[in-house]
């Protein structure tokens, strides 16, 4: 998503979310998405010709609705038909800007098209589509087949909003029929398929709608929607991954907890945790939904990795390193559970102990995601990594580049990069340096992982999320949280996220003013 030169719908509508969540309202969105394309028309055709545009009843429709208001406010002659009944139209937004339409008693010319009977043919020197965008799926139904028909029939000027309707963004294929646009005005970025089928979009130009470049580098609630897998109501057990976390040691018994606590909160199905034998019985203290492996000893060791192997065939991720310790025995057992998890092709985790480790035994390990406070990140590397986060984010870029690994550097902002591309996360506060809290942000991103995201959005959501959930504790109790108190409040960032009611907390803002130096534990 971020930076790219083109963005699935998708990963649109998760750039808008962040862009809500940065404070530019989705109604601002709209009204400068049909604003823009009133100016593109205006500089088309002048103030004598006609103007036809069709609507549905998604956040398209509501972009022609306010486009037909600014055209009409400038002297046009505007016909607007709405495919299906006011009452189905679909957003906040596009139900305002209707209502607004609706008082233009003189100004705009409005019909209700209900069935495919009702289509006739349209006469106007300009035909706006503004039918579906980006939100068709597969072959159009009636009425919109129809009217697409219609639209391809007529002798005007074809503007289609964003995306053609009955043509697929992402890909650029059609399915049955789709308009033939002869100028295509899609909104803050071209969509992955609009260059790949130029017949349908005619020319294509790129309209700014107030989007902020932070929408796409600072993470936001959009980065979860992209992460989080929806459950279907027919899911089985397991569809939504499987995580193995290996961690504990003699010394550090609840980390591993934390962690698959924290990958069961924000939605795995199944957590099993690899310990030793002295914190096995304390981990699956912490709750009966944890899979315990018993290893023998009071450490992890090559002689007790035998008993891990097994289950790498059975799980979708791996979380490696809490409260593992850096025993010679154990740090010889990392490098061994590194080459079959590579030799699995499974994406790992690597975490505290384990990122110890790895840096003194340096090797490719495939889909893997770093999550060192700058401490670690010293050792990990050999390098500093900088002084603020955007000095932050050019050291992390450049080691994440050489690991071909992504490195969620923890921090007052996190920084997060593939090597390609860097994401600050500005979620949390002080209160978080309390031990455990890296633990449970370990359990998010590795659930991310084991329900199929990619290594970097794993790493940004979960920064977010753990860092959201910090602050929700904060909001409820000051800094005097532990690391236990985020594990219920993951899925209500998670939901709320989701649902577009998060707003940027003032806990976590303020807090990191000054505060270069404070890291997650």
């Amino acid at each position: 998503m971020i930076l790219d030169s083109s963005l699935t719908a998708k990963e649109m509508r998760a750039v808008e979310m962040n862009a809500e969540y940065l404070g530019v309202p989705r109604l601002l969105l709209m009204e400068n998405a049909g604003g823009a394309v009133a100016r593109a028309i205006a500089d088309t055709v002048d103030v004598k010709r006609r103007i036809v545009i069709v609507c549905g009843t998604g956040g398209n429709g509501g972009d022609g609705f306010v486009a037909a208001r600014h055209l009409a406010g400038a002297g046009y002659s505007v016909e607007v038909f709405l495919l299906g009944w006011p009452s189905n139209i679909s957003s906040k937004e596009a139900m305002f800007n209707w209502g607004i339409l609706r008082n233009m008693d003189e100004g705009v010319d409005v019909h209700e098209i209900h069935d495919s009977s009702e289509v006739k043919a349209l006469k106007g020197d300009l035909i706006v589509d503004a039918i579906a965008g980006t939100g068709i799926r597969g072959a159009l139904t009636s009425p919109l087949k129809e009217m697409v028909q219609a639209i391809n029939a007529s002798e005007g000027l074809k503007i289609a909003v964003d995306v053609p309707t009955g043509f697929m963004a992402d890909t650029g294929t059609v399915h049955g029929i789709a308009i033939k646009a002869d100028k295509t005005l899609t909104f803050h970025k071209p969509k992955t398929g609009l260059k790949k089928a130029i017949e349908q979009t005619g020319q294509l130009e790129v309209c700014p709608i107030g989007i902020p470049p932070e929408a796409e580098t600072y993470v936001g609630p959009g980065d979860v929607y992209l992460a989080q897998r929806q459950r279907a109501s027919e899911a089985h057990k397991g569809d939504f991954g499987r995580l193995l976390v290996i961690g504990g040691s003699e010394t550090y018994s609840g980390a591993p907890a934390l962690t698959g606590m924290g990958a069961y909160a924000t939605g795995v199905d199944l957590v099993y945790v690899a310990a030793p034998e002295t914190a096995a019985s304390i981990v699956a203290g912490f709750s009966t939904s944890l899979i315990t492996v018993k290893l023998k000893g009071p450490r992890l060791t090559r002689k007790n990795v035998d008993a891990v192997l097994p289950f790498l065939g059975n799980v979708d991720a791996v979380a490696l390193g809490p409260g593992l310790g850096v025993h010679g025995e154990t740090v010889e057992a990392v490098d061994r559970i590194l080459e079959e998890v590579e030799g699995a092709s499974l994406p790992v985790l690597l975490d505290a102990d384990a990122l110890k480790a790895f840096a003194g035994r340096r090797r490719k390990v495939g889909e893997a995601v770093f999550t060192p406070h700058r401490g670690e990140f010293e050792i990990l590397t050999g390098k500093e990594a900088g002084v603020g986060h955007r000095e932050q984010g050019g050291s992390v870029m450049k080691e994440a580049k050489k690991l071909g690994a992504t490195i969620l550097l923890k921090g007052a902002v996190d920084v997060v990069s593939d090597g390609e591309r860097v994401r600050y996360n500005w979620t949390g506060n002080p209160g978080m340096t309390v031990g455990g809290t890296g633990d449970v942000l370990a359990g998010v991103v590795s659930a991310y992982l084991a329900m199929g995201a990619p290594p970097l959005q794993a790493a940004v959501a979960g920064a977010f999320v753990n860092g959201a959930a910090g602050d929700y504790a904060c909001e409820e109790m000051g800094y005097n949280f532990e690391a236990h108190d985020l594990l219920g409040k993951i899925p209500l960032v998670i939901e709320d996220a989701l649902k577009g009611r998060m707003r940027r907390s003032a806990t976590s803002q303020d807090s990191h003013v000054g505060l270069k130096g404070v890291t997650r534990a």
